[in-house]
């Protein structure tokens, strides 16, 4: 048996990272990040608790990766030319490609709209969410200031409140929830001006 490369040892500590991750969402989903133990963590994982300290410092570690890594994968979607300014057509593109994540991550964005009402929780990863949100109101206000929108910060909040509700709604019941019609709807609403 010949000697593991660095390459080699740096995707096992990848793999091993992706799953402690993916452990952590799925309970963190379904139990509650404070219900949830590192203990049934690890155990789930197949892992012990010195392997998940040597990746994350804490249980709220994990968590604010789990988050960063979420909006990560959301922000792709956002601005897609990356100039600054937001249009009709990147407008659309971001609604719709932000509901196919949604439909495609059902895990963790079940675990987001949870701690969205979990004061406590937010006290931990309030300040994560807050860097991603500033920069995407900044773009959707200046998107509304140039549509002629009197109180563009107060659209951009509806947008988001509308967004969040249409994905918990969407979450609670994908069978029947009619998605396809409510991604419409918002993109018709703000782009045919």
């Amino acid at each position: 048996m010949s000697p593991r490369t660095e390459k080699q040892f740096e995707e096992m500590r990848e793999n091993k990272r992706a799953l402690i991750i993916e452990t952590a969402l799925t309970l963190f989903a379904e139990k509650g990040y404070y219900t949830t133990s590192i203990q049934e963590i690890t155990k789930k994982a197949g892992i012990s608790k010195g392997l998940l300290y040597n990746y994350f410092e804490s249980k709220e570690a994990l968590l604010k990766q789990i988050v960063i890594t979420g909006f990560d994968e959301l922000l792709i979607f956002f601005d897609k030319n990356k100039d600054g300014i937001l249009t009709d057509d990147e407008f659309e593109y971001f609604v719709v490609e932000s509901f196919e994540m949604i439909k495609k991550n059902m895990t963790f964005w079940k675990l987001y709209f949870s701690l969205l009402v979990q004061p406590l929780v937010m006290d931990v990863i309030g300040k994560q969410l807050l860097q991603y949100f500033d920069p995407l109101f900044q773009s959707f206000s200046e998107f509304f200031i140039r549509k002629g929108y009197q109180n563009p910060m107060e659209e951009v909040r509806f947008v988001a409140a509308l967004l969040d509700g249409v994905g918990m709604h969407y979450l609670l019941d994908p069978e029947n929830y009619p998605i396809e019609h409510s991604i419409q709807k918002i993109i018709n609403i703000y782009t045919k001006q």
